[in-house]
């Protein structure tokens, strides 16, 4: 067994896609429209569905906007040079939360960054 996807609900699927794609560097893998139930589904990630696990974007037609519930926590992505990493994203238009740091309690260098609607994505560096 493996993790396959992760799926979010997202408002506007060009504008996630360009976030996911364009400031978080990942790739459009493939898109689907189901005209039937007004929703189209967009798989983004680094590597190919096959290897690796990626994020499934959800756009229902006839929602523009969801609340985030406090239920969900993030989603996490291995840097290695993340300030380096923050860097890239802030020029890229991408709002950073926490800056990179120590995590409480902890040494793990973290940091946070937010997608188009409002999904916590944090960005972990692994040597």
């Amino acid at each position: 067994m493996r993790l396959l996807h992760t799926m979010i609900r997202v408002g506007d699927l060009n504008r996630s896609i360009q976030f996911y794609t364009e400031v978080l560097g990942m790739r459009l893998l493939r898109q689907k429209d189901y005209p039937e139930g007004r929703f189209t589904l967009a798989f983004v990630g680094y590597g190919e569905e096959s290897d690796t696990a990626v994020i499934e974007l959800t756009h229902n037609w006839d929602t523009d906007h969801y609340d985030l519930g406090n239920g969900f926590g993030h989603v996490a992505i291995g840097v290695e040079d993340i300030t380096a990493i923050c860097e890239q994203i802030r020029e890229r238009g991408g709002v950073i939360t926490r800056e990179p740091g120590p995590m409480k309690h902890g040494d793990t260098v973290i940091a946070f960054v937010k997608d188009p609607d409002g999904y916590s994505i944090e960005l972990i560096e692994r040597a």
